[in-house]
């Protein structure tokens, strides 16, 4: 089903529950982004950049056969919304997710911003290795950059990844920039929990990333401690019953 969206007389672009490629290339998140971008609350990426910045990617593949995968372990898990003809779960060693990345769009907004994952370095992180179409490569990571690099929140690295067929590929890998203005490193994890319980934005709830995302890894037999950790916090703020 093609998701759809429409603007507001704010322009504001209306929840929806799903963002297929389509609408990603259609402009769905620089228009979601204008008004955020008016008002300081973030500064969007040319389009010449995001090509830059997946062209360098693309002729640095350190892959012997040449193929691209994508590390997921967010959103690209239950929605890649880009043409993939293979996935395997993977392993990444190094780096651990969380919710450090503050957002005014998609899962919050002004008033009360959302939180959305990146990868931070320590530990480990569990997720999937998803193969980009070869036949379309550079279109789908037009599609790839104008979502998970709108803004400049993350560095994307090529990193050694293992598969579940216990082979090891290099992945690309959208690293959390802890430089960036809008890193939620300094928050506490109770203040982090308050924006997720209550972060709604253009693409939905913040609370309703948190848990589609945990179901996903649920359904690759995954658990996130951390993750789970959030969950149990975010349910008891939005039933109040919090001590």
């Amino acid at each position: 089903m093609i998701a759809t969206f429409v603007l507001t007389h704010r322009n504001v672009v209306s929840p929806v529950s799903h963002i297929d490629r389509k609408a990603i290339k259609e402009g769905f998140f620089q228009t979601m982004a204008k008004e955020a971008e008016a008002k300081g609350l973030i500064t969007l990426t040319s389009a010449e950049d995001r090509e830059r910045s997946w062209r360098q990617i693309l002729e640095s593949n350190p892959n012997p056969d040449g193929r691209v995968w994508i590390f997921a372990y967010g959103s690209l898990l239950w929605n890649p919304a880009f043409h993939l003809v293979d996935q395997s779960d993977a392993f990444l060693d190094g780096y651990h997710r969380d919710f450090c990345l503050r957002t005014y769009i998609g899962r919050g907004d002004e008033h009360q911003p959302g939180l959305v994952l990146g990868l931070e370095p320590g530990g480990c992180c569990h997720g999937k290795a998803l193969q980009v179409d070869p036949s379309c490569i550079e279109e789908e990571l037009d599609v790839l950059w104008s979502r998970e690099m709108l803004a400049s929140a993350y560095h994307p690295r090529w990193l050694p990844v293992a598969t579940g067929n216990q082979t090891t590929v290099h992945a690309v890998v959208f690293l959390m920039d802890t430089d960036y203005c809008h890193y939620a490193g300094p928050m506490s994890f109770e203040e982090r929990c308050h924006d997720l319980a209550h972060g709604v934005g253009a693409l939905g709830a913040a609370a309703d990333y948190l848990f589609d995302t945990v179901k996903a890894l649920e359904s690759m037999n995954i658990c996130d401690a951390l993750l789970e950790k959030y969950v149990a916090q975010v349910r008891a703020i939005q039933t109040g019953n919090t001590r």
